[in-house]
């Protein structure tokens, strides 16, 4: 990579990634609202589901799938809303408590804390006598369905419909077209057809004649391809259907795909219309298997009707993909320190030149500039988490025009930001102090950062997964009664999506760590109004070098992935351990040899400063 000093001195204006242009409009939620809860009772229709997932079941959407957000002005990554003809809840997760009630109406629309309530138990209150619930097949999974109707009386029926919303919606936008490219086989690190053969053995192995693969992640990950439908997510909107025989039929706008592409695909790739796999799946002659937690309930529904076979089973693709090959952790290692440089740059400016009036906007587009600047970029991975003062309790903030305030002197700067490279995609969050720190802002930091040293230095035997691990980086901060709401850390892919499945460090989930899953390390700790924390570092799981004097073999650790300083400012050297201060002094030791003599002069010099041993 050039250094930043070496950089041509004039180049094209780069592309303006993220905007900040309010898109929540509470006013609109109650007319709406009114337009479907008069479509419920012409109908005699109880209730129905309109989810924040789209027919993929993505967490981000495109414009024409923000169903969510048209019908309550909610524009957070998960929740729904269950409108009756009387009320509406809205259930978002302790990520998002205090941004749905910024962004709906209080008076007509209650948000709801949601796993802590499940649909049915609200419903059931809600509905004492029952009635008839609506949901949309192409919207929810058959996992999500079977809870639901678990848990709901006699005197409930689910009935499945295409949600009233899209007929409702007044020029609803319309599917994205974005253009399809390849993924090279050196990045990759396995052509699609061997990727295909692989998982067509086992599907024949395992008694199954084909599987539909709903997620557009896993299809671009299994053909080699990339899209450009979802911003910050590389992935095309599309369905294939792989069949026992290595055969793939891809289900895609055609517009998608040009001749490159479609010789990259070559002849065991059929071309047929997004639309028709609906068709294709209900006449699919033999055993289908779908996956319970991500395809859409119709694909089932259409085929029992017509008395044909259905396995469930997990997406052929889903633990292939999650376990990275080395060429995939090489190039993500990669994409990883051209970022550290950058975030570094951007770091140098934020303690040396940054003007006293800097505002949160300014933060945002300096740090996207600086990304810019290191090459390679294709997007960023998400829109920048830029929340100064009590902005930064909130673990989601999205800054916009409304929002926007300027840094003030003695608070902290929760900065969660990350870049789509063709190589890998990249999420590190630092938080920085604004002046001089609190005494309690500090200490919080100190037992977030011992949270997440804590996970860093982890060796655990294999089979254990991130329920068994995630109480490690919370530990601290149970001691004195603190926690965070949102799981230590999610999957990450490499040159996908930021957020990836199923491996998660989080108390409900049940996947074990595997060898070449990458996952993020991220405790916090978040005071209503005043203050945010987090620390963040993605990391890869590797099998453990034995230990002399130990007898547990098939020991796993976790490799670190980016590279750049903590704050030192922020910590209060007397609460750590002689062990959390080595690990700390070793990892800034790292950042410095690793990324040095990929910086300007300004901002090794910063360097130097930012990586001396406490």
């Amino acid at each position: 990579m050039i250094p930043f000093a070496q950089q041509p001195a004039k180049a094209p204006a780069p592309p303006v990634f993220q905007t900040f242009t309010e898109t929540a409009r509470p006013e609109q939620g109650p007319p709406r609202l009114r337009l479907l809860q008069t479509w419920l009772k012409d109908n005699d229709i109880a209730a129905t589901l309109i989810p924040r997932a789209d027919i993929h079941q993505g967490e981000y959407v495109a414009p024409g799938d923000e169903r969510l957000a048209w019908l309550t002005g909610f524009t957070g990554s998960a929740g729904f809303c269950i409108a009756t003809q009387e009320s509406a809840g809205v259930f978002v997760d302790g990520r998002y408590t205090e941004q749905v009630r910024a962004q709906v109406d209080l008076a007509h629309f209650t948000p709801v804390n949601w796993p802590a309530t499940k649909p049915a138990t609200w419903l059931k209150e809600a509905l004492p006598e029952g009635g008839i619930i609506a949901y949309d097949p192409r919207l929810h999974t058959a996992g999500e369905v079977e809870k639901l109707r678990d848990g709901l009386p006699e005197s409930f029926k689910l009935d499945p419909q295409q949600t009233p919303i899209d007929t409702l919606w007044d020029a609803r936008p319309g599917p994205p077209v974005g253009q399809i490219r390849i993924q090279p086989d050196a990045l990759s690190g396995e052509p699609h057809a061997s990727k295909r053969a692989r998982l067509a053995k086992d599907l024949a192995e395992a008694g199954h004649d084909g599987a539909l693969i709903t997620l557009p992640d896993a299809i671009a990950w299994l053909l080699n391809i990339r899209g450009s439908d979802i911003p910050r997510n590389p992935i095309p909107h599309a369905f294939a259907l792989l069949h026992a025989d290595a055969r793939v039929t891809l289900f895609v706008d055609d517009r998608k795909l040009d001749d490159a592409v479609r010789a990259h695909l070559g002849n065991e790739i059929n071309i047929a219309p997004y639309d028709a796999v609906f068709d294709a799946a209900e006449a699919f002659d033999g055993t289908l298997r779908l996956d319970k937690s991500s395809a859409p309930i119709i694909f089932a529904d259409t085929r029992k009707a017509q008395g044909r076979d259905v396995a469930w089973g997990d997406d052929p693709c889903l633990m292939p993909k999650a376990c990275k090959n080395d060429a995939e952790i090489t190039a993500t290692r990669a994409a990883h320190l051209r970022d550290a440089a950058a975030m570094c740059e951007f770091l140098a400016w934020f303690d040396t030149d940054r003007p006293e009036t800097t505002t949160e906007i300014d933060i945002v587009r300096k740090l996207e500039a600086c990304r810019q600047a290191g090459g390679n970029l294709i997007d960023i991975s998400f829109d920048t988490i830029a929340g100064s003062g009590p902005h930064g309790a909130l673990p989601h903030y999205r800054v916009t025009e409304a929002t926007n305030r300027q840094l003030l002197e003695g608070e902290l700067l929760v900065l969660d930001s990350g870049g789509q490279y063709e190589d890998g995609t990249t999420d590190i969050t630092r938080t920085l102090p604004i002046g001089t720190p609190g005494e309690q802002e500090k200490a919080a930091f100190t037992r977030v950062l011992q949270g997440m040293i804590a996970i860093s230095r982890l060796r655990w035997p294999a089979g254990m997964a991130g329920r068994d691990l995630d109480v490690l980086a919370r530990y601290p901060l149970w001691l004195v009664d603190q926690d965070y709401a949102h799981g230590t850390g999610h999957g990450v892919g490499v040159a996908l999506c930021v957020h990836e499945g199923p491996q998660r460090l989080s108390k409900v989930s049940e996947v074990p760590f595997k060898p070449g899953m990458i996952v993020s390390n991220e405790p916090g700790y978040y005071r209503k109004g005043a203050f945010g924390i987090r620390i963040e570092n993605i990391v890869v799981v590797t099998e453990a070098e034995p230990l002399e004097g130990g007898d547990i073999t098939g020991k796993l650790c976790f490799e670190t992935l980016n590279f750049v300083p903590i704050d030192r400012r922020l910590v209060v050297t007397s609460m750590l351990s002689k062990d959390e201060r080595d690990w700390l002094n070793d990892y800034h030791s790292q950042c410095h040899e690793k990324l040095v003599g990929r910086l300007s002069d300004t901002a090794a010099m910063w360097l130097h400063r930012a990586t001396a041993p406490i």
